[in-house]
């Protein structure tokens, strides 16, 4: 008899957990709560309210990442980088509030904190030219040649970066091989 769909049930040697997530720590991907960073710089200003979100003006250099946690500068956590729009060298972002955090209490022009390890530098949303955008990721499409994992099985990876779908085909996906 098969176990539930999502895990449960006899875990064998070939098992990596049950269900979605596996090798990474199973439901939710293994990430923590890290609490409060030991830095926090300015990221954005608070331009206004919406739909309960709080939409700030990007006052950094570089770019949050989605998910990233904002703080106040006494390093509270107010929300999450939620949505990030508008022209690269003018950017908004949508901050999704904690909960008992309301978006409206912040007024205009108010400055709201980030670590900066969840800071990306901007050129990397900027067209590379053919040449250097190679080499500035490791190895170019799908990962560096050769240094990915080569076990068998659905999860491994071959030497592209490309997913192994098992035996026969597999299910199908991402192939890696995409066009320059």
């Amino acid at each position: 008899m098969r176990p539930p769909r999502g895990g449960g049930g006899f875990r064998g040697r070939g098992d990596r957990g049950g269900g979605r997530g596996g090798r990474f720590g199973g439901r939710g991907g293994g990430f923590r709560d890290e609490g409060p960073p030991t830095e926090v710089v300015e990221v954005s200003a608070f331009m206004h309210a919406c739909e309960g979100d709080a939409v700030a003006k990007l006052t950094n250099e570089k770019v949050p990442f989605f998910n990233a946690p904002i703080y106040l500068q006494n390093k509270t956590q107010i929300g999450k980088v939620d949505e990030i729009y508008g022209p690269i060298n003018d950017s908004y972002f949508s901050i999704k509030m904690m909960e008992g955090i309301i978006a409206t209490s912040y007024a205009k022009g108010d400055r709201f904190y980030i670590d900066p390890a969840k800071l990306l530098p901007l050129t990397r949303f900027l067209p590379q030219p053919k040449g250097q955008a190679q080499a500035a990721t490791r190895g170019g499409r799908g990962g560096g040649r050769g240094g990915g994992f080569r076990g068998g099985g659905r999860g491994g990876f071959r030497g592209r970066g490309a997913p192994r779908g098992g035996r026969g085909g597999g299910r199908g996906g991402f192939r890696g091989r995409g066009r320059s």
